[in-house]
């Protein structure tokens, strides 16, 4: 049975530690991780020069690019608290095991966010074994993982997703046949056989499917879009 499973881990286990320590307001949200390219992540803090500095002097984390800003207030230095900032980041060694452990178990990592020193991590699986195996190996490693939240998805629309349902069976399908697997194992052109959809269809439902996975807000209120573009 696809499930999904909600993990708490420790900054300093999985990466960013020094970064929340520098800097108490900081948070980050990692929409999704496909594949080994650095992320996007939307960052916050007390404002945009101390959270570039503290990322930087971060042995875990390297700031491939610092990107455009969302101004949730009213754009004044008065409310510079309230932003957030884009940035492409490259994570260290913990964030990459943790990655390939989850990979390498047929799993996925849907969503992760970090804030007050602790990461919550969002990840997929398509049989309860391999979760199990996964986490044995999380314990192995000394990840100090803590289970929130174990959520079976036989019913879609109890899903907490920013993806439509026809996004998100494409995905699962896309990972199950290996194309996100490095090598790949099938070709953008076999996949759009096996969806029976078009080459160019396939490539721009993937390409929404990454956006909204990368940039979508990591609450609790997030439901499935009704209705497919």
């Amino acid at each position: 049975m696809t499930t999904v499973v909600e993990l708490e881990i420790p900054a300093d286990r999985l990466g960013a530690a020094r970064t929340f320590d520098r800097v108490p307001a900081f948070e980050c949200q990692i929409g999704g991780m496909i594949g080994d390219s650095p992320p996007l992540v939307w960052v916050s803090g007390p404002n945009r020069e101390t959270v570039h500095e503290a990322l930087t002097q971060d042995p875990s984390v390297d700031v491939i690019a610092s990107l455009t800003g969302s101004n949730r207030g009213g754009g004044t230095a008065e409310t510079d608290d309230q932003e957030r900032w884009l940035f492409r980041l490259e994570f260290g060694d913990g964030i990459k095991l943790f990655q390939q452990i989850v990979t390498e178990n047929d799993g996925a990592i849907l969503a992760a966010c970090g804030k007050n020193g602790t990461w919550a991590v969002k990840l997929l699986f398509h049989d309860r074994g391999a979760l199990s195996e996964c986490y044995a190996l999380f314990e192995q490693y000394d990840f100090n993982v803590e289970v929130t939240r174990l959520t079976g998805l036989d019913d879609f629309s109890s899903a907490q997703t920013p993806l439509t349902q026809t996004q998100y069976e494409t995905i699962c399908k896309a990972h199950e046949l290996g194309y996100f697997d490095i090598p790949r194992q099938i070709t953008l052109k076999e996949l759009a056989a096996e969806l029976d959809v078009s080459h160019q269809a396939l490539s721009e439902r993937l390409r929404r499917c990454h956006s909204a996975l990368v940039s979508a807000e990591l609450t609790d209120r997030m439901q499935p879009t009704a209705i497919d573009p």
